[in-house]
């Protein structure tokens, strides 16, 4: 259950990111983080800190609460059905 999570969060960053343009390098220069450490994440290979996904969710604009709100709604999106 745990992988699931860091999975989808990592796919909601990812997607977030590249909608808005951003390359790994780019963002990860924005969050202060290196580009492989957010590679880690976005595949749900890493676990990011509280303090971390906060520093991500601002990067992209978000509050943390956002961010979550979307990495919620994302898997009724891949089911087809609204959330």
């Amino acid at each position: 259950m745990a992988g699931d999570l860091a999975e989808r969060f990592g796919k909601c960053v990812r997607q977030l990111r590249t909608d808005a343009g951003l390359s790994q390098v780019v963002f990860g220069e924005r969050c202060g983080f290196y580009q492989t450490y957010l590679s880690r994440i976005e595949r749900g290979q890493a676990n990011p800190t509280l303090n971390a996904m906060e520093v991500i969710a601002n990067a992209l604009g978000l509050t943390v609460f956002d961010l979550f709100d979307l990495m919620r709604a994302e898997p009724a999106k891949e089911n087809g059905q609204q959330a």
